[in-house]
């Protein structure tokens, strides 16, 4: 009798052991699900990403969620830096319409960009009078190869689902994203940022409806 309680306990201990192993390995892929569904939803390619801004703040580019954006590659010794002018200009005219210029400056292209971060804000300022509570500047980054900002390799993919994709080609490109934060067109840097080309892409997108506010009960879904 007391063998045959032993191996009743010892199935039982058993049958229970590989119940509690089963659940374990159930919560775990369902832990994992979430998780990957989670970072799915939160990674957006354009507002998941968040970059110095040339001050040395962490910034969410979610703050431009609903807004238009010009994405520019910038250097300060470049002979297409004088396009800092009309960018502006840009900015001064469709600001208010739910235009975002921004600036993220790189050294990649001949070494046009040597300066530090505070060297590149005075020169903008003083140069090309750029107003940054309006024209955002990010900090230096690369645009290419191995070491570009997550941002820009998305936006040179074919991910993007733009016409044009591959490595920026020099200073000054331009990115145009829309309200929803989908890439619509690229321009190159000898197309001018005041150009009937450039306004037409810009206004376009500017007419169009954005996405609908979200609300605190829509962010905790």
């Amino acid at each position: 009798m007391l063998r045959i309680f032993q191996l009743t306990l010892c199935v039982t201990l058993l049958a229970v052991s590989a119940s509690s192993f089963a659940n374990a390995e159930d919560s775990k892929k369902a832990d994992e699900k979430k998780t990957a569904s989670a970072e799915s939803k939160a990674k957006h390619p354009v507002y998941g990403q968040t970059m110095k801004s040339l001050t040395g703040k962490e910034t969410r580019l979610s703050k431009y969620r609903g807004k238009v954006m010009l994405l520019v590659n910038t250097a300060s010794e470049c002979g297409a830096t004088p396009q800092y002018d009309p960018l502006q200009g840009l900015h001064k005219k469709y600001a208010e319409k739910g235009l975002a210029v921004v600036g993220f400056p790189c050294n990649q292209f001949g070494s046009q960009e040597p300066g530090s971060e505070s060297e590149i804000a005075s020169f903008c300022k003083k140069n090309y009078g750029v107003e940054f509570d309006m024209f955002d500047m990010f900090g230096k980054i690369d645009v290419n190869g191995e070491k570009a900002a997550p941002l820009f390799a998305y936006l040179t993919s074919e991910k993007s689902g733009l016409k044009k994709t591959g490595p920026i080609g020099w200073n000054f490109e331009k990115i145009l994203i829309s309200r929803r934060g989908k890439p619509v067109a690229r321009f190159g840097t000898g197309v001018e940022p005041d150009s009937e080309e450039v306004l037409k892409a810009i206004e376009a997108e500017l007419a169009k409806e954005g996405p609908k506010k979200r609300t605190k009960k829509t962010e905790a879904k």
